[in-house]
């Protein structure tokens, strides 16, 4: 068996040391946007097949959607699919090859959020 001594070597940073960058932020935002996204398709599934159900289980699951909370809910999916429709973009952007540098990496983060932002309210504008 191998001498199992302890060494002095340093330990990997940990949460208190490590200072969040701006791309895996966004990494973990895609991820986090694309999970919760399946949370929003499951209630608009539940509202579909209320609607083909009856009038009383329609009128239920219609409330919740239509509520304060389930409007919050659909707006902010609203900006999830943005959000990760863009992400999506610029991961194939960094697939090709490009954009890979820290400033024009940092730059197409802050693209992603704020144009999912403002893509969000145009079409809470819109619609």
């Amino acid at each position: 068996m191998a001498d199992m001594k302890q060494s002095k070597r340093p330990l990997s940073p940990h949460l208190q040391i490590y200072r969040p960058q701006l791309n895996s932020m966004t990494s973990i935002l895609t991820r986090i946007t694309g999970n919760a996204l399946l949370v929003s398709f499951v209630l608009v599934v539940w509202w579909l097949f209320a609607a083909s159900t009856s009038e009383e289980y329609f009128a239920v699951a219609n409330g919740v959607l239509t509520s304060w909370l389930g409007q919050f809910v659909m707006v902010i999916s609203l900006w999830g699919i943005w959000y990760h429709y863009l992400a999506g973009l610029r991961h194939l952007y960094f697939d090709s090859g490009r954009g890979l540098d820290p400033v024009t990496a940092d730059k197409l983060g802050w693209g992603c959020i704020i144009g999912s932002v403002a893509l969000t309210l145009l079409t809470c504008v819109i619609v």
